[in-house]
C-alpha cells in the first residue's frame, strides 16, 4: 500500500477521535453546563424581551428551576408584558392569558384582584363553551395558576367539565383535540391528563373515584406505547401524519411527563407503571446534553423538574464522572448515584456485578461491592485487582436500596451499564530493520531499534533489495496488543511521501518492501528517503511518531513513459511567509555646481530687491499721508501688514511650501487686503477731497 496519503499524525487524530465517540455521550446530572447553556439560548433582545408570551413564560420558568438569578433581572419588562394581556381580557386569546398568568405566577407580579377576576370570568366562558383540547387546556392551566397565586377559584361545573375533557380519550391512551379530530395524539394526551388535573384541583367536590381509575387505566395504556433504545432509554413519539403538527420526541415526552406528574399529584394511590419506564424517561432527557434550542432547553429542564419529585417513582441516576482509567496512574473506579439534578440518593449499595469486553465477551462476574466516600458522595474501587487489560469495557452495575420502603420510591433500573475505556503503556519489543538480498530472508545489515527514544538509522538499498522491519507490541498484562493505526513512512528528498501499513500476525508485526515491485510506485526517483514510524491507539499512552533515520535508495533509470512524481501541493500560507530581500542599486547622482557659484546666483536674485530700495529712497518715500485717526490708522497697518504677510508667504513658499498650500493662504491674505486696502484707500481718496475742497 504506497502513494501519497495524509501524516500519521492526522491518523493519530482520527484513532483518538473515533475510539472516544462511543464513551463521549454520557448521562449525567443537570450541571452548571446547562445552566450555561440556558442564558444562551434563551438570551433576550435589545429590547429586554424574549418574544411573544410562550417564549416568556419559558425563558422565565426555565430560569427558576436551574436557580439563575438572570430571571430577576427581566422581572420588570416580563411583568409588564404579562400585565398589559391581563389588562384586556376580552380581546386576548386563552393561550395569550394562560401564559400572561403563568408568568405573573413566577415571577410574583403585581396583579390587581379585579384583574384577575375579570380574567377568571373570561377563562369560564371559554371553559363552558369550548369542544377544543387547548383551550380546555389553557383555561384550566390559567385558573389553577391563578389559584396558586392566592386566589380563591372553584370550578363549579367540575364534573361535566372533566367528562368533556375525558370525551376525546382513545382506546389506546392517546387523545384527540377535538371532536372533529380523526387522529390521536400522544402530545394530546400529555395535555388532556394535565388539563384534568387542573379541573381535580379546582372542584368543589371531590371528582366520581371511578373516573379517576378509568384515566389511571388510560395512562398505563399510554405507556404501553413508549419506545425504547437497547440503553434502557425510554421515549413517546408521535405519528407523522401531519409535518405541521408532529411535536418531535423532546416537546411529546415532555407533554407526557407533565401530563402525567400532575395527575398523580392529584389522584390518590399509585399508577401501575414500571419505574424502568421512569427512568427511561429521565435518561432520554439527561441524554440530551446541552440542547440547541430554548424550546428543547425548556422541555428538558422542566420535565426533569417534575421527574425530581413526583409520587410515581423518582428515577435515580447512576453515572460515572470520568470514563476514561489509566493503568499506569492506578485509577480508581468512581461512580455517582444522584437524582436527575444532583441531589444525594437516599442510602444504598453499588455493585459491580459484570465485565464485559468489546465483543460482549464476559471477561469477570465477580460480584464487588464498591466503598462508599460520604464526604463526596462518591462510590469507589480499584481496577488493578479485577485484571483487566488496555482497550474498552462495558461495566454492569446493580444499586440495591438499603431501607425497604424507598423500592416504592425511587427507580434506580436494576443493572445498569456504563461503557468505559481502560488505557495503558504499551511494550515495544525486538524492533528490527534491514535490508535484504533475496527471498530467504538473508540480511546484508539489520539494525536493533529502540523506540523508546529518538533512533537514527542509515541504510542503503538497491532496486534488487528488500526493507524489512518487524516488532512487537505488549499489553501491562503481557498480552499481544495490536494498535489501529501502524505506518511506516518513506519521504523523498523531492518532498515525494509513500506510506505502509505495518500488518500485523498473533505474535509479531513485520513489513516487508520489495523495492524491485515497487519501482514504479516509487517514480524511479533515487537518492535519500526519511523514513518515519508511526504507532498509534487510543488505548496506547506511548503513542509515537519517531522518525527512524534515512535509507539511500538506488532506482534504475526511468524509462520514458515512466509515470512522473505527483505534483506537490503549494502551502497555501506560504504567501504570508517571509519574502526574498530585494537588491537594488540606487543611481549615482548628478553632479552638482560648487557651492561659491550656487551662492553668486542666490545673491543675484536679491539684487531686484535692492533696487527696489534704492528706488524707495530716490522717489523720497515719507508717511505724510498715513492716516492720524485709530480707525483709520488701524486699517493702514492691517494693510501693511497683509503686504508684509504675502512677501512672508514667497519666502515661505521659496523654502519648504508645495505650490497648493502657497495658493491656499494667498486666496485668504487676498481676501483679507481686500478688504482693509479698499477701507485704507476709501480714508485717503476722502481725506484728499476734503483738503481740496478746503
Amino acid at each position: 500500500m504506497a502513494g501519497r496519503r495524509p501524516a500519521p499524525a492526522a491518523f493519530l487524530i482520527l484513532v483518538l477521535t473515533a475510539a472516544f465517540a462511543s464513551i463521549s455521550s454520557a448521562v449525567r446530572p443537570v450541571s452548571d453546563a446547562h445552566r450555561s447553556a440556558a442564558s444562551e439560548l434563551f438570551a433576550p433582545s435589545a429590547d429586554g424581551s424574549f418574544g411573544d408570551l410562550e417564549s416568556t413564560y419559558e425563558a422565565v420558568r426555565t430560569f427558576q428551576i436551574l436557580g439563575l438569578d438572570r430571571y430577576k433581572s427581566v422581572t420588570g419588562k416580563a411583568c409588564e408584558f404579562a400585565a398589559e394581556k391581563l389588562a384586556s381580557p376580552a380581546s386576548s386569546s386563552a393561550k395569550d392569558l394562560f401564559h400572561a398568568v403563568r408568568i405573573s405566577g413566577v415571577l410574583g407580579c403585581s396583579v390587581d384582584a379585579g384583574v384577575y377576576d375579570v380574567v377568571v370570568a373570561r377563562l369560564k366562558a371559554v371553559i363552558k363553551d369550548t369542544n377544543s383540547l387547548l383551550e380546555f387546556y389553557y383555561s384550566v392551566g390559567g385558573l389553577l395558576s391563578i389559584k396558586e397565586q392566592g386566589h380563591n377559584i372553584v370550578l363549579s361545573d367540575a364534573e361535566s367539565t372533566f367528562h368533556a375533557i375525558k370525551a376525546l380519550s382513545q382506546s389506546d391512551g392517546r387523545w384527540r383535540y377535538d371532536t372533529n379530530s380523526a387522529e390521536s395524539s400522544t402530545f394530546a394526551a400529555g395535555i388532556a391528563l394535565e388539563a384534568l388535573a387542573g379541573v381535580v384541583s379546582l372542584a368543589d367536590a371531590e371528582v366520581d373515584p371511578s373516573m379517576i381509575g378509568v384515566v389511571k387505566s388510560d395512562i398505563v395504556k399510554l405507556f404501553d406505547t413508549i419506545k425504547s433504545y437497547d440503553d434502557g432509554t425510554f421515549y413517546f413519539d408521535e405519528k407523522p401524519v401531519d409535518a405541521t403538527e408532529y411535536k418531535g420526541p423532546v416537546m411529546t415526552s415532555a407533554s407526557v411527563v407533565r401530563g402525567v406528574t400532575a395527575f398523580t399529584a392529584v389522584a390518590s394511590g399509585k399508577l401501575n407503571i414500571p419505574g424502568e419506564k421512569i427512568l427511561g424517561l429521565a435518561k432520554f432527557f439527561l441524554g440530551i446534553g446541552l440542547p440547541g434550542s430554548a424550546k428543547d432547553c425548556f422541555n428538558q429542564i422542566e420535565s426533569l423538574s417534575f421527574l425530581e419529585n413526583n409520587r410515581v417513582f423518582v428515577p435515580l441516576i447512576l453515572s460515572l464522572p470520568s470514563k476514561v482509567f489509566s493503568l499506569t496512574s492506578k485509577d480508581q473506579l468512581k461512580v455517582e448515584v444522584t437524582t436527575v439534578f444532583g441531589s444525594a440518593a437516599p442510602p444504598l449499595k453499588v455493585n459491580l456485578v459484570q465485565v464485559l469486553g468489546s465483543d460482549s465477551k464476559v471477561i469477570t462476574s465477580d460480584n464487588k461491592e464498591l466503598q462508599f466516600d460520604r464526604d463526596n458522595n462518591v462510590h469507589y474501587l480499584d481496577i488493578a485487582p479485577l485484571k483487566i487489560d488496555v482497550g474498552k469495557y462495558s461495566l454492569v452495575f446493580e444499586i440495591s436500596l438499603q431501607e425497604p420502603d424507598h423500592e416504592t420510591v425511587y427507580a434506580t433500573g436494576g443493572k445498569n451499564t456504563e461503557n468505559v475505556f481502560i488505557t495503558g503503556l504499551i511494550k515495544v519489543d525486538k524492533a528490527e530493520i534491514g535490508i535484504s538480498d533475496n527471498d530467504a530472508g538473508a540480511t546484508e545489515s539489520v539494525q536493533k531499534l529502540d523506540l523508546s527514544k529518538d533512533t537514527k538509522v542509515s541504510l542503503s538499498a538497491n532496486h534488487l533489495q528488500k526493507l524489512r522491519l518487524s516488532f512487537q507490541l505488549t499489553t501491562p498484562l503481557g498480552h499481544t496488543f495490536k494498535p489501529h493505526q501502524v505506518f511506516l513512512k518513506l519521504k523523498h528528498e523531492s518532498k515525494v511521501e509513500h506510506l505502509f501499513v505495518v500488518p500485523g500476525s498473533a505474535r509479531q508485526f513485520k513489513l516487508v518492501l520489495d523495492f524491485l515491485g515497487l519501482v514504479e510506485k516509487f517514480y524511479y526517483l533515487s537518492g535519500r528517503y526519511e523514513l518515519e514510524f508511526a504507532v498509534g491507539d487510543a488505548a496506547m499512552e506511548n503513542s509515537f511518531l519517531r522518525p527512524l533515520g534515512h535509507l539511500e535508495l538506488d532506482l534504475p533509470e526511468a524509462p520514458e513513459k515512466a509515470p512522473r512524481p505527483p505534483a506537490q501541493a503549494v502551502d497555501p500560507f506560504s504567501k504570508f511567509g517571509p519574502k526574498a530581500e530585494i537588491s537594488h542599486i540606487f543611481r549615482s547622482p548628478e553632479k552638482r555646481p560648487p557651492k561659491e557659484l550656487s551662492l553668486a546666483f542666490t545673491g543675484l536674485t536679491l539684487l531686484p530687491f535692492i533696487g527696489f530700495l534704492i528706488g524707495l529712497m530716490h522717489l523720497g518715500v515719507n508717511m505724510k499721508n498715513f492716516p492720524s485717526l485709530p480707525g483709520p490708522a488701524a486699517f493702514a497697518s492691517l494693510f501693511h501688514a497683509g503686504i508684509g504677510a504675502v512677501l512672508l508667504l514667497y519666502v515661505l513658499f521659496w523654502l519648504k511650501l508645495d505650490l497648493f498650500t502657497t495658493l491656499k493662504y494667498l486666496g485668504f491674505l487676498s481676501v483679507f487686503l481686500v478688504f482693509v486696502g479698499h477701507r485704507t484707500l476709501s480714508y485717503l481718496s476722502s481725506a484728499s477731497t476734503k483738503q481740496k475742497t478746503a
